[in-house]
């Protein structure tokens, strides 16, 4: 069983962002856009939230919100390695179990898809647990930005294993196609044995992580949500992102 007090949710940040250096600390309505998505983690209510800062600044933020944050290595590689240096630098005896990974430009994540992604966990066979929406955009089919998640979902099917993730589709694959969306659940010991991997092929020739996971045998559950939050990447990410939160404000 999945409770609370063995549930963590980390969200990593970094003021390095090549797009949009800064960015975790970008003004959406009065407050850093790290505190809007630490907020939405909140909201999701499965667990602590903790922000790992690759920068002292960002932990700043996040703490004058009322927020919990510690200073992780700013030179780590990924988001995933910095999750696992906050974990064991704050919970060295293994208290919680349970992990959430939950990219720090996502301001706008519904909390309802942090709790799905979570409750992809509850088979005992997954190692991790990821979250996708389907596409209804032939445009966004064709978007090499938009990570497609293939897996057997559907109407009547709500999670299923992952069997592969792309940027770019071909005649092979056949829709409905699935738009995956930044965020893991890990148990912890997949969490700190897919950290000590090395980076695969696949992962590298795509630039995608969890290909990693893939190609060492991991499970990877992939979980249906409604929504696609808006991933911040660049300024015109930034305004669109200030206009969807503007009631919130």
């Amino acid at each position: 069983m999945i409770e609370q007090q063995n549930t963590i949710i980390v969200i990593p940040a970094r003021l390095a962002a090549r797009r949009l250096p800064g960015k975790p600390l970008a003004d959406i309505w009065g407050e850093p856009m790290i505190v809007h998505v630490w907020r939405r983690a909140v909201e999701a209510k499965i667990g602590h939230v903790l922000v790992a800062a690759g920068d002292l600044p960002i932990a700043e933020a996040v703490r004058a919100a009322g927020g919990d944050a510690i200073v992780t290595s700013p030179n780590l590689p990924s988001g995933s390695d910095r999750v696992a240096e906050a974990l064991r630098l704050r919970d060295p005896q293994g208290r919680y179990s349970h992990v959430v990974n939950l990219q720090g430009d996502l301001p706008t994540i519904d909390p309802l898809s942090v709790q799905r992604c979570l409750a992809g966990l509850t088979n005992e066979s997954v190692d991790i647990s990821t979250a996708a929406a389907l596409i209804t955009d032939d445009a966004d089919v064709a978007n090499p930005n938009i990570v497609k998640a293939i897996a057997p979902l559907g109407a009547e099917r709500e999670v299923a294993y992952a069997r592969d993730f792309l940027r770019e589709v071909t005649p092979a694959h056949q829709p409905p196609f699935w738009h995956h969306i930044g965020i893991y659940a890990y148990r912890r010991e997949a969490l700190e044995r897919f950290v000590q991997l090395p980076q695969s092929a696949r992962e590298t020739e795509r630039s995608l992580e969890q290909m990693r996971a893939l190609d060492n045998g991991m499970k990877i559950a992939v979980v249906r949500v409604d929504t696609v939050p808006l991933g911040v990447d660049s300024p015109a990410d930034l305004e669109a992102a200030r206009l969807a939160l503007k009631e919130k404000k």
